[in-house]
């Protein structure tokens, strides 16, 4: 895909010079859809974002199967896995057993989840959120005390479909929380996809100010309102150098009506590299990956920057002429 269009370099002071894209779509992306994607898929997806230049991405998730069935090959995904030199491969673990299957499948790289609200711990976690937040705290001191890394979810920071508007204390005790156990990553996630500029400011700034540094500090988006890429800006402005997103858009919140799915990766580097952001990532090679895991799953990706792209460098003589 040589000669496709390419974002306009132009920095903005103050911003970091590089951010990790901390890719979720095999995980995040997958686990929401109605579609049982096969193994191998799954695995040459994984492979995929490897040579595109992904350096951090979520596999999977050691769930019960009765819990996520999307996810129940989990095992199978990590033993066929080739994890490109210098990567990572990291699964979500619910629990001590789920990281113990971690463990078995010979990973040593994990990412545990709390909620900030009681409704969402409830509908999501099948717990209160006290209980969550114990669990995964009992959950990463265990990883930590043998040497394996561990990421934390704080899920519905900045909006619930039940509760509504989130206290910020209680995005902050969370936070705090996973960040003493050990969490290396703290990433902050809006869940539905409601959050806004100003309330990234307030809820970023507010967990900063309690201790969380800002390079152990993530945010993970979701795009429901269109918001992804101003609050991302935002979080720049701030300090913030890691954000999640999932390759052309995959995935989507089940709690939110009409959501759209994850920030896309390729609209999110187009923007990083047009702010003159390094990544690392190879944007022809991400578009060329959701193009191929459309047609794997036979419907389209919300992805702008993959349509455009994918476009652009269509051969223009197999293309039909417009009706006249």
């Amino acid at each position: 895909m040589s000669g496709s269009p390419q974002p306009v370099r132009v920095p903005l002071d103050g911003l970091p010079a590089r951010v990790t894209v901390y890719e979720v779509g095999p995980r995040d992306g997958l686990q929401a859809e109605t579609d049982l994607v096969p193994t191998a898929a799954k695995v040459e997806l994984c492979h995929r974002l490897y040579d595109a230049g992904v350096r951090d991405l979520e596999v999977t998730s050691f769930v019960p199967p009765s819990w996520i069935p999307q996810l129940a090959d989990a095992a199978d995904v990590v033993a066929a896995l080739d994890v490109a030199p210098g990567s990572r491969a990291v699964a979500l673990v619910p629990n001590l057993r789920g990281l113990e299957r971690a463990w078995q499948s010979g990973l040593d790289d994990v990412a545990v989840v709390v909620s900030a609200t009681e409704a969402f711990a409830r509908a999501n976690l099948n717990t209160d959120r006290a209980t969550a937040v114990a669990r995964s705290v009992e959950t990463t001191r265990a990883a930590r005390s043998q040497g394996t890394r561990v990421r934390g979810y704080v899920s519905m920071a900045f909006g619930d479909p039940w509760e509504g508007e989130v206290a910020v204390e209680a995005v902050v005790s969370a936070a705090v929380a996973l960040h003493a156990a050990g969490c290396t990553t703290v990433a902050l996630g809006d869940t539905i996809g409601v959050a806004t500029p100003g309330q990234i400011a307030r809820v970023v700034g507010a967990v900063l100010d309690a201790g969380v540094p800002v390079a152990g500090l993530a945010l993970h988006l979701h795009d429901t309102y269109g918001q992804s890429l101003s609050n991302v800006l935002e979080a720049l402005r701030m300090g913030v150098a890691e954000f999640d997103s999932s390759v052309g858009g995959l995935g989507r919140c089940p709690y939110a009506k009409g959501a759209t799915g994850n920030l896309a990766t390729e609209d999110l580097v187009w923007m990083l590299h047009g702010l003159g952001i390094e990544t690392g990532l190879d944007l022809d090679a991400l578009a060329a990956t959701t193009a191929w895991l459309a047609g794997v799953r036979g419907r389209p990706a919300p992805s702008r920057v993959a349509r455009a792209l994918n476009a652009a460098t269509t051969d223009p003589a197999t293309q039909e002429a417009p009706a006249t």
